[in-house]
């Protein structure tokens, strides 16, 4: 059964006549013949006599409110589907992690608003891992966050490389590790540490990190706020290992300090110059995640080509100075 033979046999049944029915659809009155004589061979029933007028045989009275049912929700279907090809779409919903929201989303958000004042646009700040995971289940339309290619490998992901960044560590403006420009890791190492809660990027990717330096992750707190983050550290000893992105805000409080680290292996062959051989900067990957088929919406589409226009790549974003 096809939608085509239903809306020839409703033609029908509401004009009387096969060749009235022809002329309504644009079509020629044999198409209109061979579409209804298909659906009667389909159901096994006439649904029409045979005379002047096209009158409903007993089969085509019970068919009707059933074809008028399936046309018009087809008709709902397509209207619905054409509004949303034409940006016509009630709400956009963006997860994105805590310092993107901060430091990046502001201006795209009032951009996107006032060039798209119909649409209700909804942020989540997230957990990278979990906004993934929302995504995946179709509970969001955007996802801006630290890479996890344990979601995005997925065939139909899009993912767009926003920036790189490095890692740094935030501690009190007097704590011991101030001293240094860049922190020896095996001094680093020594310190108990405040780091994302559980199910955050962040977490996972500080204690790979850790894994892959031989060493172990002395974690005594677990926070899931930037606000949080820089409130402990300014009290004692615990360290951070955040982003820069995450540390933007602290650059200019003189109660904390921001060093970069430096990557140095216990078991790192000595160069030339009798110094430890450093491994490359720790760096965060953040990138843009939606599917492909939602690209096709304009909204969606709008909001990402936004993110790519406010979001600068890190090499323009002005590093704050250590210990400022």
């Amino acid at each position: 059964m096809r939608l085509e033979q239903l809306q020839a046999f409703l033609s029908v049944a509401e004009t009387g006549s096969f060749q009235q029915a022809a002329r309504k659809c644009g079509v020629t009155q044999s198409t209109i013949s061979r579409q209804v004589q298909g659906l009667e061979a389909e159901v096994g029933l006439s649904l029409f006599h045979r005379t002047a007028h096209a009158k409903l045989t007993v089969g085509g009275e019970r068919l009707l409110p059933h074809a008028r049912k399936i046309c018009q929700t087809w008709r709902n279907a397509a209207e619905e589907l054409g509004d949303l090809l034409a940006g016509k779409q009630p709400e956009l919903c963006v997860a994105a992690i805590h310092s993107v929201c901060a430091a990046y989303l502001p201006p795209v958000l009032q951009k996107f608003c006032r060039d798209y004042p119909e649409v209700q646009l909804r942020v989540t700040s997230l957990g990278s891992d979990r906004a993934l995971k929302v995504l995946k289940d179709g509970l969001v339309d955007i996802a801006v966050v630290m890479n996890n290619r344990y979601f995005t490998q997925a065939p139909e992901m899009l993912v767009e490389v926003l920036y790189n960044e490095p890692i740094e560590v935030l501690m009190a403006a007097n704590h011991p590790l101030a001293q240094y420009d860049r922190v020896p890791w095996p001094e680093l190492i020594c310190y108990p540490q405040v780091v994302f809660k559980d199910g955050y990027g962040m977490q996972r990717m500080v204690q790979e990190q850790f894994g892959r330096m031989g060493a172990k992750l002395h974690a005594v707190l677990e926070l899931n706020t930037l606000d949080a983050f820089r409130g402990v550290v300014r009290q004692g000893e615990l360290i951070a290992l955040l982003p820069h992105s995450a540390l933007m805000d602290a650059a200019g409080d003189r109660t904390l300090a921001i060093r970069s680290i430096a990557l140095e292996r216990a078991n790192s062959k000595v160069s030339a110059i009798g110094q430890l051989a450093a491994d490359p900067t720790w760096t965060r990957e953040v990138v843009l995640v939606t599917t492909h088929d939602r690209m096709q919406i304009p909204p969606i589409a709008h909001f990402c080509q936004l993110v790519r226009e406010f979001v600068p790549p890190f090499d323009v974003i002005k590093l704050g100075k250590s210990g400022n």
